[in-house]
């Protein structure tokens, strides 16, 4: 693929190969990424800024049942919002300089497939939202309590759990959908741009199929990951954002064949 943003949709189609792998390749994604955040610092940690900000912006200027709905669905649209950290690090495998500029507009090399990517992943974040709306109604009618009072909830009534269970249910189920669409998908729209958007979901999904333990093993840091963002008044963010983004880009370099 040629370093302009020209889409080469003249080119044939030529289906993705997807390759098995260990429970030891998400350890190495991390240290993949983690190296790609040393060489590209001030890159990395912009993109690390603004979405931490992003996110401190989202789940605070809302509150109650949105504000959960916003803070749980956040990774959702994670692919998308670190599509600039997957251009950093494929300037580095390409010995380019790793400046910011130019990966400000790297969504434009398949824009057409990207945009529509990221209306997908806009629609499920509004989906969650009414879901989340529902189900918090539904257990809490007067509003969400404070964390401290939904702790003395959990230890006084068994209506707590039940939400905690049918909430988590909830939210597992289309993060799970999410990710099995979009783990490889975006890396990919954004290395080939004759690529689909239908073509690069089932290609995600194929991988997720193929790799199950080691790809719920890679969900589970991720989460992990992002809870200790959250967990560090949204300062780790800056970090493990980047982080995550970059070892999601080797992560889609090793799970599917060059094309």
């Amino acid at each position: 693929m040629s370093g302009d943003a020209t889409p080469r949709n003249d080119q044939p189609f030529v289906w993705p190969q997807v390759r098995v792998f260990g429970m030891d390749a998400p350890g190495r994604w991390l240290r993949a990424g983690l190296a790609d955040l040393f060489a590209a610092p001030r890159a990395s940690l912009f993109y690390g800024g603004v979405l931490a900000l992003m996110g401190f912006l989202l789940t605070h200027y809302y509150s109650g049942a949105v504000g959960l709905a916003l803070t749980t669905g956040f990774l959702l649209v994670g692919p998308f919002l670190v599509m600039g950290l997957y251009d950093v690090s494929r300037r580095l495998e390409r010995g380019e300089a790793p400046r910011l500029v130019p990966t400000l507009a790297a969504w434009h090399a398949n824009a057409p497939a990207i945009g529509f990517y990221a209306l997908i992943l806009t629609l499920t974040l509004a989906v969650w939202i009414r879901v989340s709306v529902v189900v918090v109604a539904l257990f809490f009618p007067e509003g969400v309590p404070s964390a401290a009072g939904f702790l003395a909830e959990l230890a006084r009534s068994p209506d707590a759990w039940l939400f905690v269970l049918v909430y988590v249910a909830a939210g597992a189920g289309l993060a799970l959908l999410v990710y099995a669409t979009s783990a490889m998908s975006l890396p990919m729209l954004l290395d080939r741009d004759n690529m689909d958007v239908v073509s690069a979901m089932i290609v995600s999904f194929t991988v997720l199929r193929r790799n199950f333990a080691p790809m719920m093993l890679w969900a589970a840091l991720i989460v992990a990951l992002a809870g200790l963002g959250f967990a560090s008044w949204y300062l780790g963010l800056a970090v493990t954002l980047p982080w995550i983004g970059h070892a999601a880009w080797h992560a889609y370099r090793e799970a599917v064949e060059p094309g």
